[in-house]
């Protein structure tokens, strides 16, 4: 998952907030990654990418290069499924 929060600069520009999405959904794809879903949210975070990445340095880079456009901050939280979760807690036996 990406959580994104506007700068001051995105906020300037939110009317194209939906254009620069668009955008950003083509970069997560053109890097091989998955775009899943994207929620406009209220609270600490103004948006939530959820988004599958062949490993975790490209996912590193779909965040850098989204908040390298200084409209959001980008921060990652990496997630689990609970078939994932089952296989990390039976490897700890």
């Amino acid at each position: 998952m990406l959580l994104t929060s506007f700068t001051q600069q995105g906020v300037e520009n939110v009317r194209e907030s939906p254009e620069r999405t668009e955008h950003a959904k083509e970069m997560v794809e053109s890097l091989g990654g998955t775009w899943k879903e994207f929620f406009v949210t209220m609270g600490r975070y103004d948006g939530v990418v959820i988004a599958d990445f062949p490993d975790d340095t490209t996912a590193a880079q779909g965040a850098l290069t989204l908040a390298e456009s200084g409209n959001v901050t980008t921060e990652t939280l990496r997630a689990f499924t609970l078939d994932e979760f089952r296989d990390i807690v039976e490897a700890m036996s």
